[in-house]
């Protein structure tokens, strides 16, 4: 059975930086692409980066350079890097195995103005 678990959120005031970590259990990790998403209430979810399995990331068309996302297979990690964080970045991120139609509990994240 897969399972993932998110850490690393937490309050951050405007300007600053989060670094997020999502732990990969259950499957060979390597061979498949996880995802970053992140979901305010009331709000859709939406997705903030596509890492696929050799590291190759596609980023959500609001992080305009502000996130890096990255994995490292051996360890089964997955890793989002935010800087310079806004006030509307506040949300809950959750980690992704789309191959598996997995996600973790989430992280929450809040951005102090």
């Amino acid at each position: 059975q897969v399972r993932l678990e998110e850490s690393g959120g937490g309050l951050v005031q405007a300007g600053g930086s989060l670094s997020l970590s999502c732990a990969a259990y259950g499957s060979d990790f390597s061979r498949y692409a996880i995802a970053w998403h992140r979901q305010v209430p009331g709000k859709k979810r939406e997705s903030v980066a596509l890492i696929s399995n050799i590291g190759t990331v596609t980023y959500g068309s609001f992080v305009k350079g502000r996130f890096t996302a990255s994995r490292d297979n051996a360890k089964a990690m997955v890793y989002l890097q935010m800087n310079d964080l806004k006030p509307e970045d506040t949300a809950t991120y959750y980690c992704n195995w789309p191959a598996f139609s997995t996600w973790g509990p989430g992280t929450e994240v809040i951005v102090s103005s």
